[in-house]
């Protein structure tokens, strides 16, 4: 029985470690890529309109599509307030690019289906944006500490040319893959183990479809703790396959990657107690909405 098990996750993992590892270099180039031709500057001015509603809608979208910017997304965020970009459409961004991560998208994509995939997209997406004009329209941009902006010139604002941008998005992709291959290789072994070991009775009693706080559970468990989305996925996988519902785990991740300690420690020296309050709350809501309808997705 050990043997077989072991057989089964061995399989899992090796199966998972190439999948993930082929997927998130290609998805990283292109990343990679778009931030070549879309630099920060682009991103300030365009958000810098007086228009809001368009405003946050433009700062979700740059959210999901520069998650893994060298400038990393706080200063960035600071730079677009200074900028005098309107608040709601910061917030928007600040919430979108964890969440939205490109890679993440993909790897939905590959591992869960289509169908939740663009569920959880269109949810977080939209969550987003009404959650950065009702934080604006509550009065909460008065909640800013006044901190200034140092930042280092990004690679990105080097040379223009195309083989240029190639080469540091090439190069970008394969560093970034170097320091996160640790937390993938993680994330597929504890996957594995979970796949050839743990029995299927205990999730699926614990945090399966049919307990109801199977979902608000994994998204409380999900927001103190520090679990890079890129581990979660293929331990998730894991866990839906050893019957864990769909919503529990998609509640687990958007905890983890959006309101994570490191993240809520950097964001303490910005904002006041009461934004850094709505922060959390909001992730946690954003969290258990998702699951719960991916739940009913996959009923």
């Amino acid at each position: 029985m050990f043997w077989d098990n072991l057989t089964v996750a061995a399989k899992f993992f090796i199966e998972i470690s190439v999948e993930l590892t082929i997927l998130f270099i290609g998805i990283t180039f292109l990343v990679g890529l778009i931030q070549e031709y879309v630099p920060d500057e682009t991103i300030k001015r365009a958000l810098g309109g007086r228009n809001k509603v368009i405003g946050s809608i433009l700062g979700a979208g740059f959210g999901a599509i520069t998650p893994f910017c060298s400038c990393s997304t706080i200063p960035l965020l600071l730079g677009m307030l200074k900028a005098g970009a309107p608040f709601a459409a910061a917030m928007a961004f600040l919430f979108s690019s964890p969440l939205l991560n490109p890679v993440i998208i993909s790897l939905f994509v590959i591992l869960l289906g289509w169908k939740v995939t663009a569920l959880y997209f269109v949810v977080v997406f939209m969550s987003t944006i009404a959650i950065g004009l009702l934080l604006d329209w509550l009065g909460f941009s008065n909640q800013i500490k006044p901190v200034a902006v140092v930042r280092n010139r990004c690679a990105c604002e080097q040379d223009t040319n195309a083989k240029s941008r190639i080469q540091r998005s090439a190069v970008f992709a394969f560093s970034l893959f170097r320091q996160l291959m640790p937390y993938l290789l993680l994330g597929a072994g504890i996957g594995a183990f979970i796949h050839g070991f743990v029995p299927t009775e205990v999730i699926t009693r614990i945090a399966g479809p049919s307990n109801p706080l199977a979902v608000p559970v994994a998204a409380i468990i999900g927001v103190p703790i520090y679990i890079r989305a890129e581990t979660m996925i293929p331990i998730g996988l894991a866990l839906i396959e050893k019957g864990m519902s769909v919503g529990a785990v998609l509640a687990l991740i958007i905890g983890g990657a959006g309101a994570s300690i490191p993240e809520l420690t950097l964001l303490s020296s910005i904002f006041k107690k009461r934004l850094l309050t709505a922060f959390v709350i909001t992730v946690f809501s954003i969290a258990v909405i998702a699951g719960y309808l991916a739940n009913l997705l996959t009923l």
